[in-house]
C-alpha cells in the first residue's frame, strides 16, 4: 500500500479569504513550521480568530508581528487595520470536501484525516486528505507523474498544499504536517522520518503536551525510547495505539469517502456583494468545487443553478424576493471552469438584483457520463463544432435566446422562400446538416450535375440592364458559364415564379447568380435580375 497525504496548513485562512474576493498568501498556522513563502504582497493583513485567540495569519499580518496563539486585543493593538475572521468548521469542511472530490479522480480510496473522534479530542477541523494510490501508480506512470497531475487538478481550488507519502495512512498524515514534501517508500524510511516529528502531532500527545514537555519528551523518538507499560499507565492506550498505527505495527483501516449523487455547496460572503464582479469571485470558488465533483465521477454538467441569497434589511418591501435563482443550461455538457464562468458572467450582466447578496449557493444534479476530451494535436471537426457551440451559448447568454437566429431549410424552389430563421439551438450544431439553401428535391437527370446555388442571396432581386448580347452588371457584360435552371412554381399562392437561372461570370472572374423572368406575372416583373453572389 502507498498512501499520499494532502495537508492544507492554511485551510481556515483560505476558506475565509475566499469570502472576501481576495486570495490568501502563504503564512503560518501554528501546526506546521513551513507553511509557505512569506513574500510581501499588496494584500491586506488577515487572521482567523478562535476563542479570542489568533489561529492563523497571512504573510502581511505576520510581517506586522502577529503570531498564532496571540490574543485578539494584542493583535488589534499591533495592527488596527487587520481583518479578523471567525473560525468556521463548516466553511472549512466545504473547502476540504472539494479537495477530496478532486482526489477521487485519481483513486476510489480517499479518506479525510483526522476522523470525527480526533477532531473532538484535538478541537480542530479536519485539514488533511488521504489517498491510497498503489493501484493507480501504473496507470498514471508512477508517483512523480501522479503527483504532478494531482497538483494540477487541485490548483484551481487555490490551496497551499503539503504532500507526503508513506505505506501507512497516519504516517503520511503526520509527515505532511511537518514537511512541505516528503516521500517514504517503506516502513523503515517512515519510522526514521517520524522519529524527528514533534509528539504533539498525535492526538493524545497534544492533550498531554504540558506533561510530556515537562518530562523532556518532545519528539516521537523520545516517546519510543520509554517503556510502553509506563506510557500506557500514565497517558493511556490511545497514545501508543496512534503511534503504532503511524509506524505500521497495528492495522489502520480507513473508510472510503462516498461521492454525493447531487452537488450542493454554499459560500457565505464576508461583505455584501453589490456588483457582478463581486458575485463572480464567489461563484468562481463554487464552480471550481463543482468541477472537482464532476471530475471525481468523470462526468460533465448539463445545467447548474446559482442561488443568490439577499440581505434581509436591504429588501425594499415584502415583494422583494429573499433570493434570486439563475439557471444555466448548457447546450453541450461541460466541466470547463473558464467556459462556465464566461456563461455565468454574461447572464449576471443582464440580471438586475433586487438587493445585495450575502450568500451564494450552487446546485447541480443533471450530469452526463462521457469520455474525457482527447488531447488532439490538430483541430478536428468535433473540436471546431464544439467551438461553434460555445460561441452560440455565449451569444445567447449575452443577447438572449430569441436574438440569436439561424437559417433552416423550407421545401420551396423559390430561393427567397427556401429558408427561414428560427432561434438557434446550440445543442444541434454538432449534428450534420445539409448546406443552405436546400438543393432542388427532384433528382437531377443522369447526364446533368446537381444545381448549385449561392449562399449569399440579395434581400430583393436587383434589376439588370439588358443589351442584345445579354445582361449587364456594373456596366460590364456577363458571360454565362452554367444554366439554365428553370423554376416554375408558386401557382397556388400569390408568388408565381417562372424563371430561368444562370451562373454568370464578371470580367473580374467573380461569379453571380442571375435569372430571366419568363413572364410578367413574376413578382419582380419581366427582364434580367441579380439574385445572389458566390463567395
Amino acid at each position: 500500500m502507498l498512501w499520499i497525504a494532502l495537508h492544507l496548513p492554511l485551510l481556515s485562512l483560505e476558506s475565509f479569504a475566499a469570502t472576501r474576493a481576495i486570495a490568501p498568501n502563504a503564512g503560518d498556522t501554528g501546526d506546521a513550521g513551513d507553511a509557505g513563502d512569506a513574500s510581501a504582497t499588496n494584500e491586506p493583513p488577515l487572521a482567523i480568530i478562535d476563542a479570542h485567540h489568533i489561529a492563523s495569519v497571512n504573510a502581511p499580518a505576520r510581517a506586522l508581528g502577529i503570531r498564532p496563539g496571540m490574543q485578539r486585543a494584542t493583535a488589534l493593538a499591533l495592527a488596527p487595520g487587520i481583518t479578523l475572521g471567525p473560525a468556521n468548521p463548516a466553511r472549512d469542511a466545504e473547502a476540504l470536501r472539494a479537495v477530496a472530490h478532486a482526489a477521487l479522480a485519481f483513486t476510489p480510496m480517499v479518506a479525510v484525516q483526522p476522523g470525527n473522534e480526533a477532531v473532538a479530542a484535538a478541537n480542530r477541523s479536519p485539514d488533511t486528505v488521504l489517498l491510497e494510490v498503489h493501484a493507480s501508480l501504473r496507470y498514471f506512470g508512477g508517483r512523480e507523474l501522479l503527483l504532478q497531475r494531482l497538483h494540477a487538478a487541485l490548483a484551481p481550488l487555490g490551496h497551499c498544499l503539503h504532500t507526503a507519502s508513506s505505506p501507512t495512512p497516519l504516517g503520511a498524515a503526520l509527515l505532511a504536517r511537518v514537511h512541505r514534501e516528503l516521500h517514504c517508500d517503506d516502513l523503515a524510511a517512515t519510522s526514521q522520518a517520524l522519529n524527528a516529528a514533534p509528539v504533539w502531532l498525535l492526538g493524545p500527545g497534544r492533550a498531554h503536551w504540558e506533561a510530556l514537555q515537562g518530562m523532556g519528551l518532545r519528539t516521537l523518538r523520545d516517546l519510543r525510547l520509554l517503556p510502553r507499560t509506563g506510557l500506557a499507565r500514565r497517558f493511556g492506550e490511545a497514545l501508543l495505539d496512534e503511534l503504532d498505527r503511524a509506524l505500521g505495527s497495528r492495522p489502520d483501516p480507513r473508510v472510503a469517502l462516498q461521492l454525493p449523487p447531487r452537488f450542493d455547496t454554499r459560500l457565505e460572503l464576508f461583505h455584501r456583494a453589490d456588483t457582478t464582479e463581486q458575485l463572480l469571485h464567489g461563484a468562481g470558488v463554487l464552480l471550481a468545487r463543482l468541477v472537482a465533483w464532476l471530475s471525481a465521477q468523470h462526468a460533465f454538467a448539463r445545467c447548474f443553478t446559482l442561488v443568490m441569497v439577499h440581505e434581509p434589511r436591504s429588501r425594499r418591501d415584502t415583494a422583494t424576493p429573499a433570493a434570486t435563482t439563475l439557471d444555466i443550461a448548457l447546450a453541450e455538457p461541460s466541466r470547463d471552469t473558464a467556459h462556465l464562468l464566461v456563461l455565468l458572467r454574461e447572464r449576471l450582466a443582464n440580471l438586475p438584483l433586487p438587493a445585495p447578496t450575502l450568500e451564494l449557493r450552487l446546485h447541480c444534479d443533471d450530469i452526463a457520463q462521457r469520455a474525457p476530451p482527447s488531447g488532439e494535436l490538430f483541430p478536428t471537426a468535433h473540436s471546431e463544432q464544439e467551438g461553434l457551440t460555445r460561441l452560440i451559448e455565449r451569444l445567447q447568454a449575452r443577447l438572449g435566446v430569441e436574438q440569436v437566429q439561424r437559417l433552416v431549410s423550407v421545401q420551396d424552389h423559390r430561393p427567397e422562400r427556401a429558408t427561414r430563421t428560427q432561434p438557434a439551438d446550440a445543442r444541434t450544431v454538432l449534428r450534420p446538416r445539409p448546406a443552405l439553401p436546400m438543393p432542388l428535391p427532384a433528382p437531377a437527370p443522369a447526364h446533368r450535375t446537381q444545381a448549385v446555388r449561392p449562399v449569399w442571396l440579395l434581400a430583393q432581386p436587383e434589376p439588370l440592364v439588358e443589351r442584345a448580347t445579354g445582361p449587364l452588371l456594373d456596366g460590364q457584360l456577363l458571360q454565362f458559364v452554367s444554366g439554365p435552371e428553370r423554376i416554375e412554381t408558386g401557382w397556388w399562392d400569390a408568388g408565381l415564379a417562372e424563371r430561368d437561372y444562370f451562373i454568370a461570370q464578371k470580367p473580374c472572374g467573380s461569379l453571380v447568380w442571375v435569372y430571366r423572368a419568363r413572364r410578367p406575372t413574376d413578382a419582380a416583373g419581366p427582364g434580367w435580375f441579380l439574385q445572389g453572389r458566390f463567395g
